[in-house]
């Protein structure tokens, strides 16, 4: 057992100094484009996961959500209810598109989202801001995607991290980000015929 003890040590004084040589090099601090996209569960969560760390951190954040509407879900009563001076919650959509079946008024709602994002990022006092489901309304072209890069790439303040979720994320996108993460779907309940259960999907 002492043996296998030491080559652990020893392996892991290995590693350890790798990667403190590693970390000398990450001296750069900037705003971050972050894209979360995937079939997968997780998405949004996610994102509202770094809400959560954003607050405990005192930064000032903001949320606007695209898409969903007024559907009521536990992160839009949380925030709102608890964290208001902490976090701005926004909704500029008027629920899923089938259910609206109406493109002018989703257009309408995702300018308006959009609009209402831009605000926020700029806001000087603002850190962090989640754009929630923007990329559906990016799929569907209600937003266009070379004006939202652009700004994100030339408008965006230096230090303010974006967060943009949704399936399908376009390349451009992608391409702009500094970080982007897709949600593998491997198995899911609701293909069993199991709706979407409180707490886990809202």
């Amino acid at each position: 057992m002492d043996d296998v003890n030491a080559r652990h040590t020893a392996k892991m004084k290995k590693i350890k100094a790798a990667r403190d040589k590693m970390m000398e090099t990450k001296t750069e601090e900037k705003g971050l484009i972050m894209v979360h996209t995937g079939p997968g569960k997780g998405k949004s969560s996610s994102g509202f996961g770094m809400i959560m760390r954003c607050i405990s951190h005192g930064m000032p954040c903001a949320v606007v959500q695209f898409i969903k509407g007024n559907w009521a879900t536990g992160e839009k009563t949380f925030l709102r209810e608890r964290f208001a001076d902490e976090c701005r919650f926004f909704v500029s959509g008027e629920g899923f598109t089938w259910e609206t079946q109406d493109r002018e008024r989703d257009v309408a709602a995702a300018q308006n989202g959009w609009k209402i994002a831009k605000e926020q990022i700029l806001d000087p006092d603002i850190q962090f801001v989640l754009l929630d489901e923007i990329n559906i309304a990016l799929r569907y072209d209600y937003l266009d995607i070379d004006e939202v890069v652009d700004f994100l790439l030339n408008e965006k303040p230096a230090m303010t991290h974006v967060v943009l979720t949704g399936r399908n994320a376009k390349p451009e996108l992608i391409e702009a980000a500094d970080l982007v993460t897709e949600m593998t779907l491997l198995k899911h309940p609701f293909k069993e015929g199991v709706k979407a259960q409180k707490g886990v999907e809202f």
